[in-house]
């Protein structure tokens, strides 16, 4: 009798747990909203720590900030874990993979170093999961929307490519000045500006750099697609999930359902 009264005492506990863990991650009030600022905040830093990996490894100091970001990183997994409603679809999404895979580089940086330039893809699962975005709407950002992401994935594509390039190529002693290379490469070669002062050495060099303007050309492109093209509003569409519309759409365009977009009142 007493086991199941324990059992039953712990499941409620769990259950409040989850359930203050949905407020905070999900909601809408104060202290909601201060929670999700406060955790842009620390993102943001540990982008910034992402950003300098390559150089620090070599800093005293790396492998204990490295736990530590290791430890953050683990307890906002297993905080969106418990405050989701379908554990099994979250952990289905690209994000909760990236998220994953940046876990384990963290979590073993010696035999990983030369993949922790891939935990930048952090901003990108950022981005994806919508946290950056959440409050835009509220001040009337909606139609930056697909802008945004298109800098972000433009983002950080360099800073990955910067990386990539700074550990194959440039990474034995070079330290803040080989980054600094490695990164002038990367946008002159995205840019297919191609000054010649500083080239990729090799067969690896060049294949690097042909994909890096394929791949490059076509995030400018869709920077600029999304810029230019008439504005639209960020609006799902209930019955066929079309996302934008309109402003002063009164139906969907795919399937005719009627919308009620809501506007600012001008």
């Amino acid at each position: 009798m007493k086991a199941g009264t324990q059992e039953t005492e712990d499941q409620t506990k769990l259950d409040r747990l989850r359930n203050t863990l949905r407020i905070l991650y999900h909601g809408t009030t104060p202290a909601a909203f201060r929670f999700q600022l406060a955790a842009i905040v620390i993102d943001l830093a540990i982008i910034g720590f992402f950003i300098a990996t390559p150089v620090l490894q070599e800093s005293p100091s790396f492998l204990w900030l490295d736990y530590v970001v290791a430890a953050i990183v683990a307890l906002d997994i297993a905080g969106r874990l418990l405050a989701s409603n379908d554990v099994v679809r979250l952990m289905r999404q690209p994000t909760s993979w990236v998220d994953g895979f940046i876990l384990l580089t963290l979590l073993f940086p010696t035999a990983l170093a030369n993949l922790a330039f891939l935990r930048i893809l952090r901003l990108w699962s950022l981005s994806r999961s919508g946290a950056l975005w959440r409050h835009l709407p509220m001040r009337h950002w909606d139609e930056w929307r697909e802008a945004s992401h298109a800098v972000v994935n433009l983002l950080t594509f360099l800073f990955v490519i910067s990386g990539f390039v700074y550990t194959v190529f440039y990474r034995d002693g070079s330290g803040m000045a080989g980054y600094i290379d490695a990164m002038y490469v990367t946008v002159a070669t995205v840019t297919t500006t191609g000054f010649g002062d500083i080239v990729l050495p090799g067969t690896a060099g060049k294949l690097t750099a042909i994909v890096t303007m394929i791949i490059g050309i076509s995030l400018f492109v869709r920077l600029a697609q999304s810029i230019f093209r008439p504005t639209k509003v960020f609006f799902p569409c209930p019955e066929c999930g079309l996302q934008r519309h309109e402003p002063d759409a009164v139906h969907c365009k795919a399937c005719g359902h009627i919308l009620k977009i809501p506007d600012d009142g001008e």
